[in-house]
């Protein structure tokens, strides 16, 4: 079991309830701040809530088009 880093204090937000946000749709600072209150008070946490962000939407669209990188090297080529 992982144990979940806290990101963002002001608001007891963690590494999975930003997680959870991305696989509900969050896909912006925006969406962030909105649904979990993230950078919404003193903003410590709003770099290393972007990464977060950015790192958890790259891997839900990696899960979504699960296509290797030979793979689309190889499409290219046929194209």
């Amino acid at each position: 079991m992982r144990i979940a880093m806290y990101i963002c204090l002001c608001n007891a937000v963690t590494e999975t309830d930003i997680h959870q946000a991305v696989c509900e749709g969050a896909c912006s600072m925006r969406d962030l701040r909105q649904q979990l209150g993230v950078a919404s008070q003193c903003g410590r946490c709003a770099t290393c809530a972007k990464a977060i962000l950015d790192q958890e939407t790259q891997h839900a669209k990696a899960m979504q088009y699960p296509m290797h990188q030979h793979s689309r090297s190889t499409l290219k080529r046929a194209v």
